[in-house]
């Protein structure tokens, strides 16, 4: 499993089309079904797509798992 930001995707029955190259997709930080991605590799998933990456006030991470 990899990360992959949706900003700019699309979402259709059954599918999730998103807005980036499948090569830069596969080399994004990836993680098995049941890990947690540490906390020092959430800005490594920010900076693959080029996105700057801010933790929250608190310290917090910003990335959501579903």
């Amino acid at each position: 499993m990899v990360f992959v930001t949706l900003t700019g995707a699309t979402v259709g029955p059954g599918y999730v089309k998103v807005d980036y190259d499948k090569s830069l997709v596969k080399k994004s930080p990836g993680i098995g079904t049941n890990d947690v991605l540490p906390a020092v590799g959430v800005a490594a998933v920010f900076a693959q797509y080029g996105l700057p990456y801010q933790p929250a006030t608190n310290g917090e991470r910003q990335l959501a798992r579903r």
